[in-house]
């Protein structure tokens, strides 16, 4: 005779909670600054295996099970911008099919945001191609800092928060106790960011560049809107690249009679000539934020570098804990 045993049944897991449920991991680009980050929020970043095959193909695995959790993957889409774009959504497509409970994407520097409209014809508007790229993947939430136009979060139909790497430049500013500032934007688009930069300044005078830009990454200056004569001028813009318009902005101001000449940008972007035009001494210091990782060789005298991941973690925290976090985002 056959005899049938019953099993006792396994005791079911505890539920995650809010706390355990929240994971990060950090793709390629700049671990130093998802290492911060998951320092100020207590955790380990989480383990996973990135590596290309011999045509370069990205390979992503996640290395614990994220069934159920909350993960946030911090990766700008910096140079080189279509590898990272790829691991990007190659590391959204992994959580995914790992069932993850909730994906964000942390983005610091947003890549192919300067195609935001059509200036002329039969060309691409990338900033929204990215954005449907990175929605389709399977993105369910998004985080970036200082986007090159605001108006790239309508491109997204998932939440989309977005931050500014102004308070931790304004803080630094205001250690210097600098005298007699005006602020300056570097072209008419930049006045709304240079107005709020001003604001929070005490309420520094404003002054404006008129620039016609006759190629991309080409730039020249026209004229000055603004009074810097005997001031300290401090340039705010949100990336500097090739550094065309912020040196030669930086030319004019010192032809106008500015006594100093300050520039303050979120994302050190330094494509070639950026870092000979920079270090030239033609601005008493360059001031940036760690949203791209700026290697050593791309470092001169003038330079500062100052950190955003304790921004951005309480970002994560206040996101994860269903939080406001329209207090920092201006």
């Amino acid at each position: 005779m056959i005899r049938s045993a019953t099993l006792p049944l396994p005791l079911p897991e505890p539920p995650i909670s809010a706390h355990d449920r929240l994971r990060l991991f950090s793709g390629s680009a700049n671990i130093p600054l998802a290492q911060e980050v998951a320092r100020y929020l207590g955790i380990d970043l989480g383990p996973m295996v990135r590596k290309r095959f011999a045509d370069g193909e990205l390979y992503v695995q996640i290395q614990e099970s994220i069934r159920g959790c909350d993960v946030y993957l911090i990766q700008p889409t910096c140079c080189p911008v279509n590898d990272r774009l790829m691991e990007l959504l190659i590391m959204i497509d992994a959580c995914r099919r790992a069932s993850a409970r909730q994906i964000t994407a942390v983005i610091p520097y947003y890549g192919y945001a300067r195609a935001d409209r059509k200036t002329a014809g039969r060309e691409s508007i990338t900033a929204k191609l990215v954005a449907n790229l990175i929605t389709e993947a399977g993105a369910g939430r998004i985080l970036a800092m200082d986007l090159h136009s605001a108006q790239i979060q309508g491109y997204f139909d998932i939440p989309f928060d977005h931050v500014y790497g102004s308070p931790v430049l304004l803080d630094y500013l205001a250690s210097k106790q600098l005298t007699d500032i005006v602020v300056v934007s570097p072209d008419v688009g930049g006045v709304a960011r240079a107005r709020a930069f001003a604001k929070k300044l005490g309420d520094a005078p404003l002054a404006i560049i008129d620039k016609r830009r006759q190629a991309h990454n080409v730039a020249e200056v026209m004229n000055l809107i603004g009074d810097v004569k005997g001031k300290t001028a401090v340039l705010v813009d949100d990336m500097i690249d090739t550094a065309g318009t912020i040196s030669e902005g930086a030319r004019l101001l010192r032809r106008e009679g500015a006594r100093q000449v300050y520039a303050c940008a979120t994302h050190a972007v330094f494509s070639a000539p950026a870092i000979e035009r920079l270090s030239s001494g033609i601005l008493e210091e360059v001031i940036v934020t760690n949203t791209i990782p700026v290697p050593e060789e791309n470092r001169f005298q003038q330079l500062t570098v100052l950190s955003v991941a304790n921004l951005l973690g309480e970002t994560i925290w206040r996101i994860h804990e269903d939080s406001s976090v329209s207090s920092m985002f201006r």
